[in-house]
């Protein structure tokens, strides 16, 4: 896992221009219960009711700013390049918040990480849609603040 997560570090370094940073901490919860964690640790940031779980898609991956921790499903091996994606995208957010980089909303914040994603996907011949279900509408909406 070490190697692997040092791998994308660099990668989403050279690649992106995101700084380098120490490394996150990496969880594994089980795959059931990620929903759950999700929107507990973003009450409690909040001090508030986060968005609906019915409204958000499913959480196979998060990371928590507060703690640095990113949070992955129990059996995830990071075997497959789908697997290795999701550590990805979480990676960015992980750079992204040791850099301190401003964003105008949540949405914006997640732009980059998809484009890591489908880049690190494309280098086997593999995309968001057919990996993830992910298409261009509901990238354009889960990338960009609408309210």
């Amino acid at each position: 896992m070490q190697t692997l997560l040092a791998s994308i570090l660099t990668w989403l370094s050279l690649n992106f221009g995101l700084p380098a940073g120490p490394p996150p901490h990496v969880e594994f919860v089980p795959a059931h219960e990620m929903q759950a964690l999700r929107q507990r640790l973003a009450e409690q940031a909040s001090g508030q009711y986060a968005a609906r779980a019915d409204l958000t898609p499913k959480v196979q991956a998060f990371y928590d700013r507060r703690t640095g921790v990113i949070y992955l499903p129990e059996g995830w091996e990071g075997r497959t390049p789908a697997e290795e994606s999701m550590l990805v995208h979480e990676a960015v957010h992980h750079l992204q918040a040791q850099a301190r980089i401003p964003y105008a909303c949540p949405e914006e914040r997640e732009k980059l990480a998809y484009q890591a994603q489908k880049k690190w996907l494309e280098k086997s011949g593999l995309d968001l849609e057919s990996e993830f279900q992910i298409d261009a509408m509901t990238l354009l909406v889960r990338t960009n603040c609408m309210r």
